[in-house]
């Protein structure tokens, strides 16, 4: 625990964040590093509460509620406390390979089955977590550490997102030869591609992949597996195989005029923002401009909000986010969402502060749902129709919404994005390897085993499971690494 008195004595601080009016203006870190002081008192106000459930991942009602990779945060928020951040350090890799993702990008359901959450505002723990890795690294502590000795065995890893990653890194320490295959030029998946710069800026990912590359792993970047390397060549070159290629199919809005120009998917206007950021610092024109443009973003999600923060930057002219739920109360409702679930509570979310620093109020109308977009003698859009709706649910539980006679209205839009989730992983891959799928179109593999039809091809991560969190993603890339070294050794040590 930490200080016995710290909760009564602290209020809860969280990472600092730049002035929202002035970061918009370059594509840096939104966030400002916490003092040693600032975190060394967020640590102290973790409480002898008995039984700590912060660290406890688990699921309830459909929702993650603790850390799925069972961080040991109190023994770290009381190491940090003291004052001890070496052995902290220690202790946060103990259970997560990447705290500087979850630290950086993480929701962070741990705080939501806080104890202390259950009165009062919860420990800061995913500041906390950011706080001692970024001190890792800032001293020197973080380092190589390749395996002593190599089993000889082989192991391919197809995608380099965080559940990719977390299994090579497990299978290398192993004493496994690992390589990892990536489409795209730059590894790292979504955490590089999918994440703004602002939010997960690239350095903090490539950091890390250095150090993994020194420790022996081996990154095949531009290689789609199935297409640029046959699938053939994996069982004849490998002695198994780790799908990880993520859930990257966007779900779709079929409403009248989808086929306007001027509609993306989010994702295809986050990854060609990012890419031509880090190619040419935006010089190459090869990206999706909001510049000048009426922005509507659909979807209340982070991803919508990674597009509002994107669009703020291009300088967009107007921007409004659709969310098709109602606007949520500022504090927990107890009897339909008591702790320890995730708090589900009105929050602002860092592109809607950019958004309301520049345009003066917060850019979200909720409860609508888009009914058609009309476009442009051109055929590009140039509106989208809404109406309200009131949600209700029927007798075994299911979502109805009823639309609002008279709340029709008309948007302005130059541009209008898609931020309304993933349906399931891209198919051709899996078909070639004659991997089952779910009803989900996901790949069939038990959770804890993660074991395919196909012998010695393994499933873990969003492609497994769909799309989810980056810490689901890190507790899977663990737990394949364990299964997958049973497979070819016999036994295992990986936890």
């Amino acid at each position: 625990m930490g200080k016995s008195t710290g909760f009564m004595e602290y209020e809860r601080q969280s990472i600092p964040e730049r002035d929202p009016a002035t970061r918009t203006k370059d594509w840096e870190d939104y966030t400002l590093p916490m003092s040693d002081e600032e975190a060394q008192k967020q640590g102290a106000r973790c409480m002898d509460c008995g039984v700590p459930t912060c660290h406890s991942g688990m699921e309830v009602k459909g929702m993650t509620t603790g850390c799925p990779v069972y961080h040991l945060i109190p023994e770290w928020n009381d190491l940090v406390y003291r004052g001890q951040w070496k052995e902290a350090l220690k202790k946060e890799h103990e259970m997560n390979n990447f705290p500087e993702f979850t630290g950086f990008a993480c929701p962070a359901p741990c705080e939501g089955a806080c104890v202390l959450g259950i009165n009062e505002p919860p420990v800061a723990i995913r500041s906390v977590e950011r706080s001692i890795i970024e001190k890792g690294f800032a001293e020197g502590w973080v380092v190589p550490e390749p395996p002593e000795k190599r089993t000889g065995r082989s192991v391919a890893v197809v995608g380099s997102g965080p559940a990719g990653l977390a299994a090579a890194a497990q299978l290398n320490k192993a004493g496994h030869w690992v390589t990892v295959f990536e489409r795209s030029d730059r590894v790292g998946g979504l955490l590089t591609y999918g994440i703004p710069e602002m939010k997960l800026p690239y350095e903090i990912v490539e950091r890390r992949v250095n150090i993994l590359k020194e420790e022996g792993i081996r990154f095949q970047t531009n290689t789609e597996v199935g297409r640029d390397y046959p699938v053939s060549r994996l069982n004849e070159e490998y002695d198994s195989v780790i799908l990880c290629g993520g859930a990257t199919t966007p779900r779709n809005l079929e409403v009248d005029g989808r086929g306007l120009k001027g509609i993306h998917y989010a994702m295809d206007f986050l990854y060609a923002n990012t890419k031509s950021l880090l190619d040419s610092n935006h010089e190459d024109k090869n990206y999706i401009s909001a510049k000048d443009k009426n922005v509507i973003v659909i979807g209340g999600g982070d991803t919508g909000t990674d597009c509002i923060s994107t669009s703020v930057r291009h300088e967009c002219k107007t921007l409004t986010q659709f969310d098709i739920y109602d606007k949520k109360g500022s504090e927990r409702d107890n009897e339909v969402n008591p702790w320890p679930q995730y708090p589900i509570i009105h929050t602002v979310g860092y592109g809607q502060k950019e958004a309301e620093a520049k345009f003066g109020d917060d850019p979200r109308a909720y409860a609508v749902m888009t009914k058609k977009f009309v476009g442009d003698e051109n055929n590009r859009i140039k509106e989208v129709h809404t109406i309200d709706v009131a949600l209700s649910f029927d007798d075994e539980g299911n979502k109805v919404r009823t639309e609002i006679p008279g709340t029709e209205k008309v948007w302005p839009a130059d541009l209008v994005l898609l931020a309304i989730g993933f349906s399931g992983p891209e198919q051709d891959l899996i078909e070639k390897l004659g991997i089952e799928t779910t009803v989900r179109t996901n790949v069939a593999a038990q959770y804890g085993k993660y074991t395919t039809n196909v012998e010695g091809v393994f499933a873990a991560g969003d492609m497994r499971r769909g799309q989810s969190l980056i810490v689901w993603a890190i507790n899977e890339g663990r737990e394949v690494a364990r299964e997958c070294d049973r497979f070819m050794m016999g036994s295992t040590q990986l936890p």
